[in-house]
């Protein structure tokens, strides 16, 4: 599959694309993309540097004639989402990912591509690697764990680094320059809990909820995607409150970061409710998927019989929890005043699971905003409190911004309008880009952010657009020819 993709234009670009997902990249498990890192630094024999939490810094000096520009970063991050769908075997530990082209987009096999941020990587192996590409004097900055915390970026010390000017690859629609991003924080809510036998009269059920998009918690929280865990705990507390349901256990979402696909539950309802239990739930079941036809097609809903569960959940925190997860926001929580159009604040109910008497519920908060950040996290703070969990929050990260007087943003702005003829959009986004953080031990570097259109994000349906990375690369190499002199 990988020739195929060899072939593609441009090929400096896609060859080092299909070079960098050979090799297996989770976050929190960078070993192997660093070590791959740090030997492709040392073949090119360039100065390459590994730092203390693992970022792969490589530095080029600048092509004959560009020695009186101001040195550049161009920094990409080095890990990638992992999802697959349910029925696709694979394992993204050990495997490389497999994809194929599809008209005018290249895509994986059922798991998600790694064009986030990987096509970055690419674009700056390629330049790092060329002969005839003029460029300043390049420090290649290759973050780790950007997905699930951004400790690479948040563990960068100053000093480091001495480029002025920062272009960061991880935009997804190549018409856009970024200046500007969302800042996060991880809510965490957990309690244990008694579990009880189960008595002789219930039987046991299989709720499974799967068939969403998926997609980023950031970019697409605004469009209305459907979320596993909210449907799954909207038919979890129906049941309970028509038939007396009682959960056992609950599986629900992955990475903090991607909208929920899918969830799984087992419960036990009493014998004597089977048949309307089952109509009342399909009855439910239709009801949801009319309210999301649009927007989730595929939705899909399976209840069936099982083995009754040995243990179910107390009452009483099932109540708690059910009632807390009904009441947390998930979506947008502000839209920015200031930014037409521009999410301010969100949440993603991103985790739920519950099993042998402990519950954790994950959620992620967004927001360009400060206070606006802390305020939602407080309301699910308090949402989860009140039913008796502890509540952690962590993680958190500045946003980035806006610097609209920028030399960079001059410069891009500039030249995106006379290759193309019309003007890019200037804007800044709902995901969690590195920049703040960077900033906060760099306050005089200038950021700016691009990339090639990239489509689903954190889902299994992610796709790179092969005439869109065509138009990028040639984006990205006038860039480099018209940084401006120190």
């Amino acid at each position: 599959m990988n020739s195929e993709i060899r072939a593609l234009e441009p090929k400096q670009l896609w060859n080092k694309f299909a070079d960098l997902n050979a090799v297996p990249r989770p976050s929190k498990k960078e070993e192997r993309v660093i070590a791959f890192m740090k030997d492709f630094g040392a073949k090119l024999n360039l100065e390459t540097i590994e730092d203390e939490v693992g970022n792969v810094i490589i530095k080029k000096p600048a092509t004959q004639g560009m020695e009186d520009r101001i040195a550049i970063v161009m920094q990409s991050h080095l890990d990638m989402v992992h999802q697959k769908n349910a029925d696709t075997t694979f394992d993204f530990d050990t495997q490389g990912i497999e994809m194929y082209v599809d008209g005018d987009w290249v895509r994986a096999k059922g798991t998600t591509l790694g064009a986030d941020n990987g096509l970055g990587v690419a674009t700056i192996m390629a330049v790092l690697e060329s002969t005839d590409i003029a460029h300043p004097a390049i420090e290649a900055l290759f973050t780790i764990d950007e997905e699930t915390g951004m400790t690479g970026a948040i563990g960068l010390k100053g000093g480091l680094l001495s480029g002025g000017i920062l272009l960061n690859l991880d935009t997804e629609e190549d018409d856009e320059i970024g200046v500007g991003c969302a800042g996060g924080i991880d809510v965490t809510a957990t309690r244990t809990y008694t579990e009880e036998e189960t008595p002789e009269f219930k039987i046991g059920y299989q709720i499974i909820v799967n068939g969403l998009q998926g997609g980023h918690s950031g970019m697409q929280i605004h469009e209305g995607l459907g979320n596993a865990n909210k449907i799954m705990n909207r038919l979890l507390f129906d049941g309970f409150e028509n038939f007396g349901l009682r959960i056992s256990e609950i599986d629900g979402g992955s990475l903090r970061n991607a909208i929920p696909r899918e969830s799984k539950a087992i419960v036990a309802i009493d014998a004597m409710h089977d048949e309307a239990f089952t109509i009342e739930m399909g009855l439910l079941v239709k009801t949801i998927q009319a309210e999301l036809k649009t927007m989730e097609p595929d939705l899909e809903v399976s209840i069936s019989k099982t083995d009754t569960p040995e243990k179910i959940m107390d009452l009483g925190v099932q109540e708690g929890i059910t009632r807390a997860l009904y009441a947390a926001l998930n979506g947008v929580f502000r839209m920015s005043a200031d930014i037409p159009g521009l999410v301010e604040t969100s949440n993603n109910v991103a985790r739920v699971i519950v099993k042998d008497g402990a519950i954790k519920v994950g959620c992620l908060t967004r927001s360009s905003v400060e206070s606006s950040k802390d305020d939602l996290a407080n309301t699910l703070r308090a949402t989860f409190e009140l039913t008796g969990c502890e509540v952690e929050l962590s993680g958190d990260y500045p946003g980035w911004e806006p610097n609209m007087d920028s030399k960079i943003l001059k410069v891009l702005d500039e030249l995106y309008q006379k290759i193309n003829g019309q003007k890019a959009h200037i804007a800044a986004c709902h995901a969690g880009l590195e920049c703040g953080i960077l900033g906060q031990n760099y306050p005089d570097m200038e950021m700016i952010s691009f990339g090639p259109t990239i489509k689903g994000a954190h889902s299994p349906d992610e796709r790179a657009q092969i005439s869109s990375a065509k138009k990028y690369w040639e984006f990205v190499l006038e860039i480099l020819k018209a940084i401006p002199k120190k």
